[in-house]
């Protein structure tokens, strides 16, 4: 009986916690967030805007500066 209480006092704190990291966040920040892991390619960018009708606000891919070298790490 213990068990359950302890389980079901953990479910509380763990939905306590996530609306309290989560209140100052809107419908809107929240869908621009989910299209941030497409924004570093302009190509998949247009896809998921054609695919979705939602704006990706998509970067350019840093080009090489002369003298300079972009190492992948």
């Amino acid at each position: 009986m213990f068990e359950f209480f302890l389980n079901g006092l953990g479910v509380v704190f763990l939905w306590l916690a996530v609306e309290y990291c989560l209140r100052r966040e809107t419908a809107d920040s929240l869908d621009e967030a989910s299209m941030v892991p497409f924004a570093d390619d302009p190509e998949v960018a247009r896809r998921v805007e054609l695919a979705t009708g939602k704006a990706v606000k998509a970067v350019a891919p840093e080009v090489a500066k002369p003298g300079w070298v972009n190492l992948d790490m």
